[in-house]
């Protein structure tokens, strides 16, 4: 019987690393404009919690660098997935799936998030450099 796998190589390394890089970058950049007072407006429009503010604001940005530097990457996918499906069901719940007010690419970084959860952060981290951590450390 065939299995399916995803082969531990130094291609799918570097898709990885080019994955997790251009995620932590995106929400770096999403990370640091919640830490704007606007951002609470915007939440209040939106019948949220105002006390939400800033883990959201944390949780986009703090997760944006690990995932850069490979450490804690299956946890740092976990905690952008869960705000993304938040971000998904809460804000754009009325949404169509395409066009301006369209849910694509918050689905994009939903999946993507979900890829690195599963597959963790490939060989190009510092948590495979660092030697056998578990695999939660990943």
């Amino acid at each position: 019987m065939a299995t399916a796998e995803i082969r531990d190589t130094i291609f799918n390394g570097t898709a990885m690393l080019g994955v997790r890089l251009t995620i932590g970058a995106i929400f770096i950049a999403h990370g640091i404009t919640k830490f704007n007072p606007g951002f609470a407006g915007f939440l209040e429009s939106n019948s949220i919690p105002l006390w939400l503010h800033y883990p959201i604001a944390l949780g986009e940005f703090i997760p944006g660098i690990l995932l850069i530097v490979g450490i804690l990457s299956r946890m740092s996918g976990a905690v952008i997935a869960a705000i993304m499906l938040g971000a998904i069901l809460v804000v754009h719940g009325t949404s169509a799936l395409t066009g301006d007010d369209g849910i694509e690419f918050q689905l994009m970084l939903l999946a993507t998030c979900l890829l690195i959860m599963v597959a963790g952060p490939g060989r190009l981290s510092i948590a495979r450099f660092a030697g056998m951590l578990p695999r939660w450390l990943h």
